[in-house]
């Protein structure tokens, strides 16, 4: 039994901890839950004990918190911070990016960079998300080595292309980010299509000067909240501002820009006749 094995190990290697988490989540839909998650905890605690090794600290307030629970689900990244992966990769993008203001800075910085044009990139290509962690690691002053890039590169990109298509957009990169802080996720739920979106952008951008500045930004995002009060909180205004103003250029939010937070389609390929 390939899980219980990994289980057993002292650390866990990144794409080893992909292959725990694809075994427990039997349907795919991306969480452990239900009796996916049962059967998870007992194979822990039976793996721990066979490989004689008492349960973490982390551990033993995970099974305490879901042992009894039928209708809880985790996620990936819960998932990431109980078992002893090696250099633990996914919280340290966490740690790296507390913010999603800052994230996204990082995100469009790093792919305009990348790309060398001032346009900016929304899908971010396996090699440019490469150098985006590059980039990080080497910010942290953290050492590593190509064979680990590679491996965290691949082992990231399949936890969280949910589209397969082999490249990370921005709402996906986002499921990195410390939950309360991660709008993105929200956001998921409000996008809408081109035309619409095209729509909305005239309506706001009052002075038709082609990008919006924060005021319209703001009216737009009372709106929004209003029109959405179960998925957003008008209190968060502020925080759901300042990150998305993070993706202006110099306070001048550009159509591509908003349509990254709120577009579901690629605004940048051409439109379907």
């Amino acid at each position: 039994e390939m899980a219980n094995a990994y289980l057993q190990g002292v650390e866990i290697s990144a794409s080893q901890f992909l292959d725990i988490f694809h075994h427990y989540d039997n349907d795919g839909n991306g969480y452990i839950e239900g009796k996916e998650l049962q059967s998870f905890i007992k194979e822990l605690q039976q793996a721990r004990k066979q490989a004689g090794l008492e349960l973490t600290d982390q551990m033993k307030a995970f099974v305490q918190e879901y042992e009894k629970n039928t209708d809880a689900k985790i996620g990936i990244v819960e998932l990431v911070q109980i078992l002893p992966t090696e250099e633990n990769f996914l919280l340290f993008f966490r740690q790296q990016l507390k913010s999603c203001a800052e994230f996204m800075q990082h995100y469009i910085s790093n792919v305009s960079a990348i790309a060398g044009v001032v346009v900016k990139l929304i899908f971010l290509p396996l090699l440019h998300f490469q150098n985006f962690l590059k980039d990080l690691l080497q910010k942290a002053k953290k050492p590593y080595d190509e064979k680990k890039l590679d491996e965290y590169t691949h082992t990231t990109l399949k936890i969280f292309d949910s589209n397969h298509d082999g490249k990370l957009c921005l709402a996906e990169m986002a499921r990195l980010l410390p939950d309360e802080e991660n709008f993105l996720l929200k956001f998921q739920n409000v996008k809408m299509v081109r035309r619409e979106f095209n729509k909305i952008f005239e309506l706001y951008d009052q002075d038709e000067n082609g990008y919006m500045d924060e005021n319209e930004l703001d009216a737009l995002l009372k709106d929004l909240c209003e029109k959405n009060k179960k998925v957003l909180e008008v209190n968060k205004i502020p925080t759901y501002k300042t990150a998305i103003m993070a993706l202006s250029d110099g306070g001048k939010l550009y159509r591509t820009e908003l349509a990254l937070v709120l577009c579901a389609e690629d605004i940048s390929a051409p439109a379907p006749l």
